[in-house]
C-alpha cells in the first residue's frame, strides 16, 4: 500500500470531497485508511456506571484507498506515488515533481 500512517491526503469522492487530513491508521488488509476528521459518524454509547449519562461520540470511519490521493510534501499537490530504488534503499517519490519522501 502506497499511503502510510502520518501522510497528508485529499479526499477525491463522497460527501467530504476536497477536504484534506492526516492519515491516523492504515488498514492494508482491507485497503482502507482512517483520515483525521473525515468520514465522521455519530456513535451512541451507553452509560456504564450508575448516574452516568449516555453520549454521542463522533468517530472517523475508514475510507477506501481509491477515494484518497496523497498530497506531496514539497509541491503540495495531489499526486500519484512512484518508487525510486537507490542501491538497497527503496523510497517513495512524487510523480509530478519527482521529490522523494
Amino acid at each position: 500500500m502506497k499511503i502510510r500512517k502520518g501522510d497528508n491526503v485529499i479526499v477525491l469522492t463522497g460527501k467530504d470531497r476536497g477536504k484534506s487530513g492526516k492519515v491516523l491508521q492504515s488498514l492494508p488488509k482491507n485497503e482502507q485508511v482512517v483520515v483525521e476528521s473525515i468520514n465522521l459518524r455519530k456513535k451512541h454509547s451507553r452509560p456504564r456506571k450508575q448516574g452516568e449519562k449516555g453520549q454521542m461520540i463522533e468517530k472517523s470511519f475508514p475510507l477506501h484507498i481509491s477515494n484518497v490521493q496523497l498530497l506531496c510534501p514539497q509541491c503540495s499537490k495531489p499526486t500519484r506515488v512512484g518508487f525510486k530504488i537507490d542501491g538497497e534503499n527503496k523510497s517513495r517519490m512524487c510523480k509530478k515533481c519527482e521529490a522523494t519522501f
